[in-house]
């Protein structure tokens, strides 16, 4: 419930027109070759493109048949061909054998090639390599941006987090710069720009650019979004790495939400048949519930189905006008309603088999210990015992992950006589695991599930999501002797070469200094929030959201300085007095909130609980929806 005194908050946007544009656009580039033509679609372009074009729209255009890209065209395909892609060479590989298949057999074709949404020069560069450059069109669909609901809009790069955060490639930047000037000529301009992480920083340092050489496009219009905050995914792990215990989190971790819509199998609809359901705030249960502590859901189910029996009662004493009114007005509702409800329950007893199943409430328990700091040796026993059990390879790592990002880490404040009084921080506690239990458990795991998952704890290392203390405590001992000798500038400077070297984790500090475990007098009620806690049972405030609520509650990192440096700095706020000619205008609080690796459910909820509270309304893009799996996934090296 929104805090009293507080303005509701403001309408979002229509972003009907994103998928108008993009439409649009498709339809020009597939008219680009005229006749009738087949058109080959890349499999995780399939679902973004059926909420764009479905096939009657594109059958409209003379498009054919339409395949995936695994498929290999028959003898009876068209003459022409289209192919829908991502910029990737084993796609450009594919298309390549394809045309020069049909070179061989002496058959005359045309084919264009449409990338989604840029194409890279690598691309080119294997065409004309495979000698079939000269042979194809191409062309770009600068489909940037998927509106998923209301208040979500996905650019569909799932591969954005393994790309950037492990592989350290930079091409995906440029498309989020682009999605971020499309966005700002729509809806902007935008006043005010926050953001932490280096992606975050170079996403906006080269969308400015973008914006000097467009010459300031929608400049002078009636701005419907007022700030922008950008955000990297490696900022906070901890969150992603949590179990969700929001309803729509739960339905994500359990059935797995693709492009908005979800598959509910045998086992939900109570039939022989899967459904796929559209999960949006036009589904007026599901509207209700998406944001709920999972534990208050069957009750306002049992409410909901006690509410929609009573409406089907009326009928009883109805005359037969009376019926007719109610046949042609309300049964139609009445009936959506009702399968929707059967549909949710469904789901809800499904999550509640197979977590039983998992003893989710020993996990949650132990994540929560996690978190706060305590019973780490119990903790640690109860993910050796899952390792041992075998129950789930990629839980065991997300466990394994979560002890490793919340241990120790940290820094507090020195006196006057503590080893780095230079900086006014003693040094930082070594980050990661202790070489006993890292090893340890290490060996357990590969004994457990196979060592063919060497190459994984590397990655992770890598990326600082499992890790060890013995890099950590050298670079620290070594920050601290610089520390005496350089000023505070420069030692700012120098620590963060130091941590470039091996991204370090202090949860515990930051947690410590922003509040993210609260104090809570007795039970905490969930029925009831009072902070954003819930989603996580009011055992943590995510961090991604609370720095987002602390920089929009001060206008700047000022005050925060302390958390930035803990968060290896590239924090940035910048101010456009364009945008903000209207300081107390709606637009100012609407807030584009940008998560660059990927956005969990449960941030989402937790951003809109602020919200109500505030009176703000977060529009949410992200490069794709994640959770702890597809996290941990991204960063497998085993194939199955």
């Amino acid at each position: 419930m929104a805090a009293a005194g507080r303005r509701d908050a403001p309408e979002p946007p229509d972003f009907g027109i994103l998928k108008r544009l993009a439409r649009d656009q498709l339809i020009y580039l597939l008219e680009q070759l005229p006749g009738r033509k087949d058109l080959f679609i890349e499999p995780d372009l399939m679902s973004p493109l059926d909420r764009i074009a479905n096939v009657s729209i594109l059958k409209q255009h003379e498009v054919d048949k339409l395949y995936k890209v695994e498929a290999r065209p028959g003898l009876n395909t068209s003459d022409q061909l289209c192919f829908l892609v991502r910029p990737r060479i084993r796609t450009m590989r594919y298309i390549a054998d394809i045309v020069n298949a049909d070179k061989m057999s002496g058959r005359s074709r045309k084919y264009k090639i449409i990338f989604s949404p840029q194409k890279f020069y690598a691309c080119e560069m294997v065409l004309e390599e495979e000698g079939v450059f000269g042979d194809v069109t191409c062309d770009e669909w600068s489909f940037y941006l998927l509106p998923l609901d209301e208040d979500i809009i996905s650019m569909e790069l799932p591969e954005f987090f393994r790309d950037y955060f492990l592989e350290g490639d930079h091409r995906w930047i440029n498309s989020i710069a682009r999605a971020l000037q499309l966005l700002n000529s729509l809806y902007g301009p935008f006043g005010r720009a926050h953001g932490i992480g280096r992606c975050a920083k170079m996403s906006y340092e080269l969308w400015r650019e973008l914006e000097e050489e467009s010459d300031g496009e929608g400049q002078g219009r009636r701005p419907e979004i007022g700030n922008v905050f950008l955000m990297d995914r490696d900022t906070d792990y901890v969150t992603a790495l949590c179990s969700q215990v929001v309803y729509e989190g739960l339905v994500d971790d359990t059935f797995r939400i693709k492009c908005g819509s979800v598959d509910f199998g045998p086992d939900v609809t109570s039939s022989d048949k899967s459904i796929k359901v559209l999960l949006n705030a036009q589904d007026k249960v599901f509207s209700q519930i998406r944001n709920e502590h999972f534990s208050s859901v069957f009750g306002f189910l049992s409410q909901k189905s006690r509410n929609l029996q009573a409406q089907y009662d009326r009928r009883r004493g109805m005359d037969i006008q009376q019926m007719k009114n109610f046949v042609s007005q309300e049964l139609k509702g009445l009936k959506q309603e009702h399968r929707l409800l059967s549909l949710h329950i469904g789901a809800c007893e499904s999550i509640m088999k197979k977590k039983t199943k998992q003893d989710f409430q020993e996990m949650i328990k132990a994540e929560h210990s996690l978190l706060e700091g305590f019973d780490i040796r119990e903790s640690t026993s109860f993910i050796e015992e899952h390792i041992t059990r075998q129950v789930s390879p990629t839980e065991s790592l997300r466990l394994m992950c979560l002890l490793s990002s919340t241990e120790n880490g940290g820094c507090v404040r020195g006196g006057a006589g503590s080893p780095s009084s230079g900086t006014g921080l003693t040094p930082l506690l070594p980050a990661g695991l202790v070489p006993k239990d890292y090893r340890s458990l290490k060996t357990q795991y590969l004994q457990s599930y196979g060592p063919e998952h060497l190459l994984t704890f590397h990655n992770l290392r890598r990326m600082g999501l499992l890790t060890e203390q013995a890099a950590g405590e050298t670079l620290t001992a070594m920050e601290s002797k610089v520390s005496k000798l350089v000023t505070d500038r420069a030692a700012g400077k120098i620590t963060d070469a130091f941590n470039s070297l091996a991204r370090k984790s202090n949860f515990r500090a930051i947690s410590k200094k922003l509040g993210l475990i609260p104090r809570v007098d007795g039970e905490y009620d969930l029925k009831m929030p009072r902070d954003m806690a819930y989603v996580f049972s009011g055992a943590y405030i995510p961090l991604s959201c609370k720095i987002i609520e602390q920089v929009l509650e001060r206008r700047g990192w000022l005050g925060l300085e302390e958390v930035v440096r803990l968060l290896n700095g590239n924090e940035f706020s910048v101010s456009d007095s364009a945008g903000e000619e209207d300081p107390a205008g709606e637009a100012q609080r609407v807030v584009l909130a940008v998560f660059l690796g990927g956005c969990t459910f449960s941030e989402i909820a937790a951003l809109r609980f602020l919200g109500k509270e505030r009176g703000l309304r977060f529009i949410f893009l992200t490069t794709a929806i994640t959770s702890s799996a597809r996290l941990l996934e991204a960063t497998v090296e085993a194939k199955a």
